[in-house]
Formats: structure tokens, C-alpha cells, sequence
């Protein structure tokens, strides 16, 4: 048999990109609302933080499952299922009537896209050949982050048109087309549509374990559970920035619109978009996936390290630093194959669904956290039912952050690059 053209891989993974894309669209929602989610659900910072988390509490619960189901059952069910929810949990999410019915939305939409990363690396590896492994993971990494800048000013200007439930509403009902499509179109191997896999047949044969088994045998290897804490630094606190606290921060201290403060977290978005693929085009040709991340990530830290200094400085150098830091952050993308590459075969999905958790350990935890610390030291100022808080308090916000960036950065040295098979 032949090998599938490239248009056939494409489209296949192309649906699973725009689901990826879906699915971070969903996430940083909450920064370009948060005006509307504070003041029609009466959230102080606290609240919010903890409404937006919702999202990545489902994320992180489903992520270590999804490996070892996606390892056992097919990514295209998972990307079925996946789409059906989202749209379901869209539309809760836009009639809610109380924080309590919002938090369930974004629970549902968050469970839903906790299938997508796992799934589609999976489907990268028996759709593509392996040595287009990391460039494609950080393609699929920008694609999905457009999804995120199209949650910014573009969804500000929907939601000031068109109200904020009809646009959240109206992407639910997408979803559901999205899974029409899927069910047609994808296929979890090249065989179904009578090509040759790029996956060897021996390893389509490997023996499977039980969902117990696969999770105790996971223990076993490092990389991948230091690789989760190291994600949960470097991407987890770059998207608490960009997917919550970094739009109030910017418009509050800064005095600009949430518009302009959206254009500004979008810029970051597309940057590390930009960097994703970047990092994985230059781990491929290196053949290592250490040093790339190590520098991305120190790049991450340097620039956060800028912005906890002088949260206050003027935009003209905030904003290139911020955008240096995104770039450095999308090496992230390495983290995947990094982990694929330190497990054996039957548990790969499983360290990459660990990995991936990891993001959203961090991100769940740094949330709600910022946002009691700016409550703690809010000085009873309100605008139109809003919160308005000062620029110490968002200082003490970013140390913690910052804190939590640097302890990741260093744990990254502790990975092995290119373990042996057995435990590491």
C-alpha cells in the first residue's frame, strides 16, 4: 500500500486543529469578558479567577484518562465526544443565570477540550512521518493559539455588537457542526481509508495493558512528571497572563480600553504561536529537545522578571518584552515530544496526556490565587460594578508568578535527554 497523500493527512489533521483552535478560543474567553462576567455575575477577582478556572479544573482531571484511552480506543472518538460536549457546555455557559451555572459551562467545554492535544499528537503519529513529529506539534500549537487571539479583540467587538451570550451561544452551535464533520472525515489510521500507516505495523501490535497498569507503569519514567511541572510554569503562567489577568492589569494600570488591552495579549498570543514551530523546526534539525526549551523558557523568565519589576513602565517597553517572553514560551511545544520520546510505546499517550496536565496545574492553581491576592489588597474602589485595583496589587501578583516560573525553569535541567527505554 502506499502512503496517504498529504492532502488526506492534512484535512485529517486539520480537523483536529480546528477543534484545537475551538478549544483555546474557549479558554482566554474570560479576559476579553471579564467586564460582563464580573458584573452580571457579581465576581469580585476572587470569583473570576476561580469562574475561569473551572475550565482548566475539567482540563487537568480528563488528561491523564484521555492518554490511556486514546492509546486504547482511537483519537477520532475522543475528538467525536470531544465536539458534542463543547458545544453543549457553550451553550450552559451562555444561558447561565448564576455563576454557579456558568462555572458547570465551563466545566463541560473545558472536559471536552482536554481530548484535543493528547488525540491529535496521537493522530500526527500515524498520519506523518515521525521526523515532522515536533514541527507539526508546534504548528498545531500556533493553530490552536489563533483560536486564542480570535477570543481577544475580535470577540470584544462581537460581544459589545451582539452581547456576550449570543456570540458564546453561536460558537457552541459551531461546535456541533465541527463534530458532523469529524464523524465523516476522520479516521484514527491511514488504513481505514486503504493507505499505508506511517505508524510500523508492529507497533500497531503492541500488547495493551489496563488502564490501572498503563498509569503505575508511567511512575516509572521522569522525564514526563518533571516535564508536567516544567509546563506548568512555562506555559501555565504565560496563559493565567494572557487568558485572564493580563487584560485588567494592562487596561487598569495602563489606563487604555480592554480593547487595547485585548490587542496587546493578542500580540503575545501570536507570538508564541510564532514561536512554537520555530522551537520545533530547530529541535528537529538539532535532534534535541533540551536546550531549545531551556533557552525558550529562560527567555519566558527573563521578560516576567521585566514586567514583575516594572509592572508601571511605559508600554513602549513593556510590550516588546512581553512579546520576547511569549516567543520564548512557545517552546513549550518541545515538552511533547521530549515526553513521547522518554516513554515506550503503549504509554506514550499517557506521558503526553501527564505533560499536558501539567499546563493546566498551573494554570487552575494560578488563577485563583492572583486574583485573592489582588482581592486582599483591593482598596474599595469600584467602576460600574468592576473591581479597580492598583498597581502594588498587581505586583504582588506577578511575584508569585514569577516565583513559580523560576522553580520551573530549574526543574527543567533536571530532565534526561533521550532516556533509555527502560525507567528513567
Amino acid at each position: 500500500m502506499h502512503l496517504p497523500p498529504l492532502r488526506l493527512s492534512a484535512l485529517v489533521w486539520g480537523l483536529a486543529a480546528a477543534f484545537y483552535l475551538f478549544g483555546f478560543f474557549q479558554r482566554v474567553t474570560p479576559a476579553s469578558l471579564a467586564p460582563d462576567l464580573m458584573r452580571d455575575f457579581a465576581l469580585s477577582a476572587a470569583g473570576l479567577g476561580n469562574l475561569s478556572a473551572f475550565y482548566y479544573y475539567a482540563y487537568a482531571a480528563v488528561q491523564i484518562p484521555t492518554g490511556v484511552l486514546v492509546d486504547r480506543f482511537g483519537p477520532s472518538r475522543m475528538f467525536l465526544g470531544g465536539a458534542l460536549l463543547a458545544g453543549a457546555g457553550s451553550l450552559i455557559f451562555a444561558w447561565a443565570d448564576t455563576a454557579l451555572a456558568a462555572g458547570l459551562g465551563r466545566a463541560l467545554i473545558g472536559a471536552a477540550h482536554g481530548v484535543a492535544w493528547v488525540s491529535m499528537l496521537k493522530l500526527v503519529t500515524h498520519w506523518f512521518a515521525p521526523s515532522r513529529f515536533a514541527t507539526l506539534s508546534g504548528l498545531s500549537l500556533a493553530v490552536g493559539t489563533l483560536g486564542a487571539v480570535l477570543a481577544g479583540p475580535p470577540l470584544r467587538w462581537l460581544a459589545d455588537a451582539f452581547g456576550w451570550r449570543s456570540v458564546i451561544g453561536a460558537s457552541g452551535l459551531l461546535a456541533l457542526v465541527l463534530a458532523v464533520a469529524i464523524k465523516l472525515a476522520m479516521r484514527d489510521d491511514p488504513t481505514a481509508r486503504g493507505f499505508a500507516s506511517y505508524l510500523p505495523k508492529r507497533d500497531h501490535d503492541v500488547p495493551k495493558a489496563s488502564i490501572a497498569a498503563d498509569l503505575r507503569a508511567i511512575l516509572r519514567y521522569r522525564n514526563p512528571w518533571l516535564l508536567a511541572l516544567v509546563n506548568s510554569g512555562v506555559c501555565g503562567a504565560f496563559l493565567a497572563f494572557t487568558g485572564l489577568w493580563g487584560v485588567p492589569l494592562l487596561s487598569q494600570v495602563h489606563g487604555i480600553s480592554v480593547a487595547q488591552a485585548s490587542l496587546v495579549t493578542s500580540g503575545m498570543l501570536v507570538l508564541f504561536a510564532a514561536g512554537a514551530p520555530v522551537f520545533g523546526v530547530w529541535s528537529d534539525r538539532l535532534q534535541r529537545r533540551k536546550l531549545p526549551f531551556a533557552l525558550g523558557g529562560s527567555l519566558m523568565l527573563a521578560g516576567f522578571a521585566v514586567l514583575t519589576a516594572l509592572p508601571a513602565a511605559p508600554l513602549l517597553l513593556l510590550v516588546p518584552v512581553l512579546l520576547a517572553a511569549s516567543f520564548g514560551a512557545g517552546s513549550m511545544a518541545l515538552s511533547f515530544g521530549f515526553a513521547k520520546e522518554s516513554a515506550p510505546l503503549r504509554l506514550q499517550g499517557t506521558a503526553t496526556g501527564v505533560v499536558n496536565a501539567g499546563v493546566m496545574l498551573g494554570t487552575l492553581v494560578q488563577m485563583p490565587v492572583i486574583g485573592l491576592i489582588l482581592d486582599a489588597r483591593w482598596q474599595g474602589v469600584a467602576i460600574n460594578g468592576v473591581r479597580q485595583y492598583d498597581v502594588g496589587a498587581f505586583q504582588a501578583g506577578l511575584v508569585f508568578l514569577l516565583a513559580w516560573i523560576a522553580a520551573a525553569v530549574l526543574l527543567l535541567l533536571g530532565t534526561r535527554e533521550k532516556p533509555r527505554a527502560g525507567p528513567g
